[in-house]
């Protein structure tokens, strides 16, 4: 394969071989020793908290939070380096791990000292601590990354502020780390009258709230080595101290939105060079026609399209890291376009694996149809492709494609029609 090493810091290096080295030593045989458990028990069962505590004592479990607080300042592209590697061995494990940065660190952005100092401390000295972010709702789950900015398209779940007291009520669903985590960022309608930008807070609610409690445990096709549930708050109490943003939450949560679409793409490279790899091995070490099966020129020119599909991904996942660490005025549609695309290509790299494996690609215990089955989460996460898709355009063209349209047209209960008010900002303004 070509070096993944140009232009990289000693630091940068040094973070993704350690990431590396616990991949090859720890993840992988693993990840090959338990294949069972991918399907087999309850989801508690199924959770690799072996993996988690000897991440934990490298130092990956904590990264995310401040250097005064014990963490490491890293950047994106050594971010996305260390994802990879992490992606490589399981990216379900990846996204545990990647969760606690990146909602430790959004965290650390918002919460007072002595809010930060309590739950730090509570997150560096239990080492089964895990972090979450409720955004996802059973209705509106796309409306949490379009443009649309009105009171019809903003959060079921509400908060209101009840004396010195917060009581929450809604669900939310899909959240990663949601059956597992100890603290969680839960995002509320705090203004039905204003829009999505102008009327969600952010609130931080410890497992141990009264009224929080978490509800079924996602069965996915792939990652199933992340733990996605459903969270219900049912008057939910938190103290006033842990609202984080009120009413712009949304708006103040573009560092972790924008460098969480990058982190995905990093983790579809990871699948996508261990599928490669799996290929190259099987191709070389397999006979068909009495030959090497890579001898074969359709199988060679299968790897070289691979191939080249994987150093595309990853030229265009480095670039828009350091278009971010530089803040850059692109940063946000090739954050966007990086995520796009290899959510996209891991689907045919790992497709085309199964195919090079021949009958072997769809055994579960040969390992390769794993890839494909990851690989298919990619498009689900964190926007679809489309949705991916409307966005870069709206980066791009924030005058005409990023102005808010208005609401779909109303069927009222005689059958008759109310309009929607389109062009809502362009009228107003």
């Amino acid at each position: 394969m070509l070096s993944r090493m140009d232009g990289l810091t000693k630091n940068q290096r040094d973070f993704q071989s350690l990431c590396g080295d616990f991949v090859d030593n720890e993840v992988i045989p693993w990840m090959r020793a338990n294949r069972e458990r991918e399907w087999g028990g309850a989801p508690e069962d199924r959770w690799p908290q072996e993996l988690l505590s000897k991440a934990d004592q490298i130092g990956l479990r904590t990264l995310g939070i401040p250097e005064d607080h014990g963490g490491v300042p890293l950047d994106t592209l050594t971010q996305v380096l260390m994802v990879e590697e992490l992606g490589r061995g399981d990216p379900g494990f990846t996204t545990t791990i990647v969760q606690n940065w990146k909602v430790a660190a959004e965290f650390a952005r918002h919460a007072s000292q002595e809010l930060a100092e309590e739950w730090f401390g509570r997150f560096t000295s239990d080492t089964g601590f895990l972090w979450a972010n409720c955004l996802t709702e059973p209705r509106g789950a796309s409306d949490r990354v379009l443009p649309y900015d009105a009171p019809e398209a903003s959060m079921q779940t509400r908060a209101r502020l009840d004396g010195d007291e917060w009581v929450i009520d809604g669900v939310k669903h899909f959240v990663s780390n949601g059956a597992n985590a100890s603290a969680f960022i839960v995002y509320a309608n705090t203004d039905p009258s204003a829009g999505i930008r102008d009327g969600v807070s952010s609130f931080l609610v410890g497992r141990e709230a009264p009224g929080f409690s978490v509800g079924r445990v996602n069965e996915k096709l792939g990652h199933r080595m992340v733990l996605n549930a459903e969270l219900v708050m049912e008057g939910c109490r938190v103290p006033q101290g842990h609202l984080l943003v009120e009413n712009t939450a949304l708006r103040r949560a573009g560092s972790y939105l924008l460098g969480g679409r990058v982190l995905n793409a990093a983790r579809a490279l990871g699948v996508m060079q261990s599928a490669f790899d799996d290929s190259a091995h099987y191709t070389q070490n397999h006979f068909h026609g009495g030959k090497l099966i890579i001898k074969h020129q359709v199988v060679a020119a299968r790897l070289a399209d691979m191939a080249t599909a994987l150093e595309t991904a990853r030229a265009i996942t480095y670039r828009a890291a350091r278009a971010i660490d530089a803040g850059n005025d692109d940063a946000p549609q090739l954050a966007l376009m990086a995520k796009l695309h290899c959510s996209e290509a891991v689907f045919d790299l790992a497709r085309a694996a199964m195919e090079l494996h021949g009958g072997a690609g769809v055994i579960v215990d040969a390992g390769i149809e794993k890839h494909l089955r990851d690989a298919t989460i990619f498009g689900h996460t964190e926007g679809t492709a489309d949705m991916q898709r409307f966005k870069i355009i709206k980066a791009m063209f924030p005058d005409t494609a990023g102005v808010y349209a208005g609401p779909d047209p109303v069927l009222g209960p005689d059958g008759s029609v109310r309009p929607g008010t389109i062009g809502r900002e362009e009228k107003s303004g």
